[in-house]
């Protein structure tokens, strides 16, 4: 086992690498703006790009940049925050995005769960095709969709909530900000409750269908003591590494999300970077940087978890 979680961290570390080479190259192939747009901070702006290697060949200047990236700084941002610490402003706006998808987490695997064993329970009977719908229609609208829809009738007809957020001056896991949080944190959850909904109960159908619950009836269990019991625990092998995909596909889906709703996080921050006129190619960096490594490190969560929850699996076996 630990040979292979080794494997799979030298592989995603080569994979980061690759991709992230890339990212570089690709950057330095766009324009950038003349130092001297920024006026009185022009010195400091050819101070830290002359600390990057600016101007110097290509392998020299990636070279720098992972030397500085390794050491935290990702240099200054040119565009969308003149003059601020790319890293620290990372920093700054990170808790908001881990907090959205963390109550989004926290709001859709519960109940995704939950409707899928009850689907599962009552397959082929009016319970199970009005779940099956909804699961349908959920799952093919976008996220976005949802946020629209929200802003309209949450926020603007029922006056519930704020379309947007508004009030950063309290903490991030205080009520005042869940409350603030929750229509992007339901605009998030809808499509991933239906993918686990979806999911459960494909599995748990095909397990209580399987030879051995028939086998646990003969031998005098009730039909909810061999759900709970094996047809459960059996499911759950393919359901749980779900679970942390569907986290990564939270992540990836907040970057539009938090633009819509106005959440001062990351995503909101990568957009920007990418639409700011021109793009800053530090944040950029710095941000791809970040999604890349959430989404490798998630693929070996996935993988490894799978010999946590069923003790015969071990992966890496020949």
């Amino acid at each position: 086992m630990l040979k292979y979680v080794l494997k799979r961290i030298a592989l995603m570390l080569f994979v980061f690498f690759v991709i992230m080479t890339f990212c570089f190259v690709l950057v330095k192939l766009l324009p950038s703006l003349p130092a001297q747009q920024f006026g009185k901070d022009q010195a400091l702006i050819e101070q830290r790009r002359e600390q990057l290697g600016y101007g110097k060949p290509l392998m020299v200047q990636f070279y720098l940049f992972i030397k500085h990236a390794l050491r935290g700084n990702w240099g200054m941002s040119e565009t969308l925050y003149p003059m601020s610490d790319v890293w620290d402003t990372f920093v700054e706006k990170l808790p908001y995005t881990i907090t959205v998808n963390l109550y989004s987490m926290l709001f859709s695997v519960p109940i995704g769960l939950l409707l899928g064993i009850y689907a599962a329970l009552k397959k082929n009977k009016w319970q199970d095709h009005v779940i099956s719908t909804g699961v349908m229609a959920l799952v093919s609208v976008p996220s976005f969709i949802y946020a629209f829809l929200i802003q309209y009738f949450l926020c603007y007809k029922f006056g519930w909530f704020n379309i947007i957020v508004e009030d950063y001056n309290v903490p991030v896991f205080s009520w005042k900000m869940f409350v603030q949080l929750a229509p992007a944190v339901i605009a998030l959850a809808l499509p991933t409750i239906a993918g686990l909904t979806r999911y459960t109960r494909a599995e748990l159908t095909e397990v209580l269908t399987s030879e051995f619950m028939l086998l646990a009836r003969t031998k005098g269990l009730t039909r909810g003591q061999a759900t709970v019991r094996h047809a459960l625990r059996n499911a759950m092998v393919p359901i749980f590494p779900m679970i942390i995909g569907e986290f990564i596909g939270i992540l990836s889906g907040s970057l539009i999300i938090e633009s819509i709703f106005g959440i001062s996080g990351v995503g909101k921050l990568y957009l920007g970077a990418i639409k700011a006129i021109p793009p800053d190619y530090n944040f950029f960096m710095l941000l791809s940087a970040f999604y890349t490594f959430i989404g490798l490190f998630a693929g070996i969560l996935v993988d490894i978890s799978y010999s946590f929850i069923d003790p015969r699996i071990r992966m890496g076996a020949k």
